[in-house]
């Protein structure tokens, strides 16, 4: 059997009833509190107050005069009842040492023994007790009555206890009423407290919570995809281990600004835009970053959600899948260019031309294999030799010359395996398409000559490729119009180009794969004019090197 639900479900519902419950418990506990130390105190005050007024009148001359007189009670009784009526109490009752009342509220009562102890007052001693006399439970105090040393007569003053009842009554009331107002004003303030509470939970309970606290934290280790959460001061509020990984940022990073984090400048300022970005592609020192930012509405601080992508492997799957495409462009066209040579010895052949015919395929031939030949000597490195042939092809194409310098040698296993291929890929095609296409315009008048350099005929490239002192050297030399002095320091930076908008990537990614196999980046002026690039890679060790332009 199911036990009704006592509680309500809502984290909000059930801190109020607990702290109702708990405002009340503490309201209730004062008041009894108060109740107690009231009737004590109206007790004691009573007690101060009788003891005042039996001890004045034992010491009054008066008193003693009168008692000496034959009739004592024709002068103490009125005595008596004035001051009882001026004090407020319930009696005083003046009688001799045998207990024989001279006064009492009650004219009656006068002449008759009084009720209660009396015995340590003859013995000179003012005590107080509470007894049951003719007017119901009193609070009372004796006190002997002293003429020339001898005990002449005995007072008592007394309070009932219902009249002591009566007055922590009336205090009781005023506290009710304090009371019910401190549970009143409890009761709203925790009202108000918890409505609040109720609109930022939802009216989710605790365990409900609870599961999606755990749930959120598994989210956030389990997604691969970097999360960031900025307040509206632009602060890290959280981050996740793949943010962590991808900005490389440590446990500290949690709280601090953004523009605090060394991050570099573009990216930084992208994540201290309000404005949504969608998209962008910003370089780390070791990875290519695809960011997307959207501001946050609502709440008390306007703040920012940043996902980052990782797109280092699929930028350099990109570099290579564009090789492999203008590969089979090229070997497409060596097709057409083949199959018009062999119409050619064809005709040759046909026209009775034999010599003629076989020298001009062999001519062909001679040209093709030198160019390979050259490359598969020098370059024992198969991803370098493959990617040198795709590329002379491609520049072939373009009426681009692309050959391999004479001092170039790579022995076959002289790279170690960390200096991974994609990042040669990566460094060596993006150098050579900037080369082939900086040629490809000198040399047909569409390229932006430099002050002071002349401008090359032939279009030229020339690469270096070879290992060197313990670190493997790529050189990239063209015969293009060159790079202005002023640029030199941008060349580098994501989206500098002289050719349009959607590129300025490549030599970016250059920098960051030399970057990250410890290497450096220089550019000076070729022997042709043009720009020439130099990059070295260390063949042991991987220790971060400062990257120069």
């Amino acid at each position: 059997m199911r036990l009704p639900r006592v509680l309500p479900r809502s984290l909000a519902g059930q801190l109020f009833v607990m702290q109702a419950l708990l405002v009340a418990a503490v309201v209730t506990g004062c008041a009894v509190f108060a109740y107690v130390s009231g009737r004590d105190q109206a007790e004691e005050t009573a007690k101060r107050q009788v003891r005042t007024a039996a001890l004045a009148m034992a010491e009054s001359p008066s008193v003693r005069e009168a008692i000496r007189a034959p009739d004592p009670s024709a002068a103490l009784q009125p005595y008596a009842e004035r001051v009882r009526a001026e004090t407020g109490i319930a009696f005083i009752t003046i009688m001799d040492p045998r207990g024989v009342r001279w006064t009492h509220p009650t004219p009656a009562e006068i002449g008759r023994p009084f009720i209660g102890h009396t015995d340590r007052a003859l013995l000179g001693e003012t005590f107080e007790e509470t007894y049951t006399g003719t007017l119901g439970p009193s609070i009372r105090v004796v006190t002997p009555v002293r003429d020339e040393g001898r005990v002449v007569g005995l007072v008592s003053a007394g309070i009932t206890v219902e009249r002591v009842s009566t007055q922590v009554r009336e205090q009781l009331g005023a506290l009710a009423l304090a009371a019910g107002a401190a549970l009143a004003l409890g009761a709203l303030g925790t009202y108000v407290i918890n409505a609040r509470l109720r609109r930022h939970t939802h009216g989710m309970n605790a365990r409900e919570l609870s599961r999606m606290h755990d749930y959120h934290a598994a989210t956030l280790h389990a997604v691969r995809e970097g999360l960031l959460m900025l307040d509206g001061r632009r602060r890290i509020a959280l981050v996740n281990d793949a943010a962590r990984e991808l900005l490389g940022l440590g446990p500290e990073a949690v709280g601090r600004r953004v523009d605090e984090l060394e991050l570099p400048a573009a990216l930084t300022g992208a994540l201290l835009a309000s404005g949504p970005r969608v998209d962008e592609v910003h370089l780390t020192a070791d990875r290519v970053i695809v960011l997307n930012t959207s501001p946050v509405v609502g709440g008390e601080q306007r703040g920012t959600v940043v996902t980052l992508r990782d797109h280092t492997e699929l930028q350099a799957l990109s570099g290579e899948l564009d090789s492999e495409r203008g590969f089979s462009q090229a070997l497409r066209s060596q097709a057409h260019e083949a199959a018009n040579r062999l119409h050619t010895v064809v005709s040759l052949i046909e026209l009775g031309r034999v010599e003629e015919a076989v020298e001009f395929a062999t001519a062909e031939l001679e040209l093709a294999q030198v160019l390979t030949d050259r490359v598969v000597g020098a370059v024992g490195e198969p991803v370098l030799a493959a990617l040198l042939l795709g590329k002379a092809a491609q520049a072939n194409e373009r009426g681009v010359e692309l050959v391999l310098a004479e001092d170039s040698l790579i022995d076959d296993g002289a790279l170690p395996e960390s200096l991974a291929a994609r990042d040669l890929v990566t460094v060596l095609g993006n150098l050579i398409d900037n080369a082939v296409d900086a040629a490809s315009e000198a040399a047909s008048g569409g390229g932006v000559a430099v002050p002071g350099q002349r401008t090359a005929t032939r279009a030229l490239v020339t690469v270096t490729a070879r290992t060197d002192g313990g670190e493997l050297l790529l050189r990239v030399a063209d015969t293009g119009a060159g790079i202005a002095p002023d640029d030199a320091d941008e060349v580098f930076r994501r989206g500098w180009t002289t050719r349009g908008t959607g590129r300025g990537l490549g030599l970016a990614l250059v920098r960051q794969a030399a970057y990250r196999n410890g290497g450096t980046v220089t550019l000076d002026r070729s022997e042709g004019g043009g720009a020439r690039f130099t990059v070295r890679l260390p063949l042991t060790g991987r220790a971060a090197r400062e990257v120069t332009a």
